[in-house]
C-alpha cells in the first residue's frame, strides 16, 4: 500500500530491524541499514514499497549466505537450494546471488579446484569420481575439466592405497591384489591405473619385509 510513513520503530526483540508504519498502520520490517534514509512524513509509492521489500529479502539472503559461507565453500547451486529451503523469493536469490559473486564469496571455478585438492590431501579419489561429486554440486563438465587440469591421479591412488595396503600386507598376493583393487576401484580410480598402483605397493612392502627380516 502507498502512503505516508507515520512511524519508524525498533522492534522489541530484532534490535537490527525497524518497523514501519503508513498512515498508522504496520506495513513491513526491514533491515535498520536500509531504513536509514527513511524518515516520518516521508511518502512512499507501492513501487517503493516493493523495493524496500525485495532489498530487505536480498539482504537477509545475503546474511544466511555468509553465515552458511563461513563453515565451508558452497557451489552456486548448494546456494541455490539452501535458499529455497528457506523460502527466500526468487527475485532476492537472483539479486543476492549477484552481490556474492561481484564480492567473490562465491566462484564455481575456485570452489572446484577447493574441492579436488581438499580430497587429494584428505579422501582421495579418482577423477570419475571426483567428475561425480562436483556434477552433484552443480558443477558444469567444463569447469570440471579445468579444476581438474593438472590432476595427477596416479599419485592420488597411491595416497588412498597406502593405508589399507599396510593393514592388508600379510595377505597372499592374490588376496593382496584383489581387495586393494576393489578398494581403488570405489574410489573412482580408472581401471588401467589400479593393477600398476597396487603392484608397486606389493613389491615395496615385499620389499621392506625381507630388509627388515635381513636386519634381524
Amino acid at each position: 500500500m502507498a502512503g505516508i510513513i507515520s512511524e519508524l520503530r525498533t522492534q522489541d526483540r530484532r534490535s537490527e530491524r525497524i518497523s514501519i508504519f503508513i498512515d498508522g498502520k504496520f506495513a513491513l520490517g526491514v533491515d535498520r541499514a536500509l531504513a536509514a534514509g527513511l524518515q516520518v512524513g516521508q511518502a512512499l509509492s507501492k513501487e517503493q514499497i516493493a523495493e524496500l521489500k525485495l532489498r530487505d529479502e536480498e539482504e537477509r539472503a545475503c546474511r544466511r549466505a555468509l553465515r552458511l559461507l563461513s563453515r565451508r565453500p558452497r557451489s552456486e547451486l548448494e546456494l541455490r537450494r539452501y535458499f529455497d529451503k528457506r523460502g527466500v523469493p526468487a527475485d532476492a536469490q537472483t539479486r543476492a546471488m549477484k552481490r556474492l559473486r561481484e564480492l567473490g564469496l562465491i566462484d564455481d571455478l575456485a570452489f572446484a579446484r577447493a574441492w579436488v585438492e581438499n580430497r587429494q590431501l584428505f579422501r582421495p579419489r579418482g577423477r570419475f569420481a571426483l567428475r561425480v561429486e562436483l556434477r552433484r554440486k552443480g558443477i558444469t563438465d567444463e569447469i570440471i575439466e579445468t579444476a581438474l587440469d593438472g590432476f595427477d591421479e596416479e599419485q592420488a591412488a597411491l595416497k588412498a592405497a597406502r593405508k589399507p595396503a599396510g593393514r592388508w600386507k600379510q595377505l597372499s598376493a592374490d588376496d593382496f591384489r584383489r581387495r586393494l583393487g576393489d578398494y581403488l576401484t570405489r574410489r573412482g580410480f580408472a581401471f588401467e591405473l589400479i593393477p600398476p598402483v597396487v603392484d608397486r605397493l606389493w613389491h615395496e612392502l615385499k620389499a621392506s619385509k625381507d630388509e627388515s627380516e635381513v636386519t634381524q
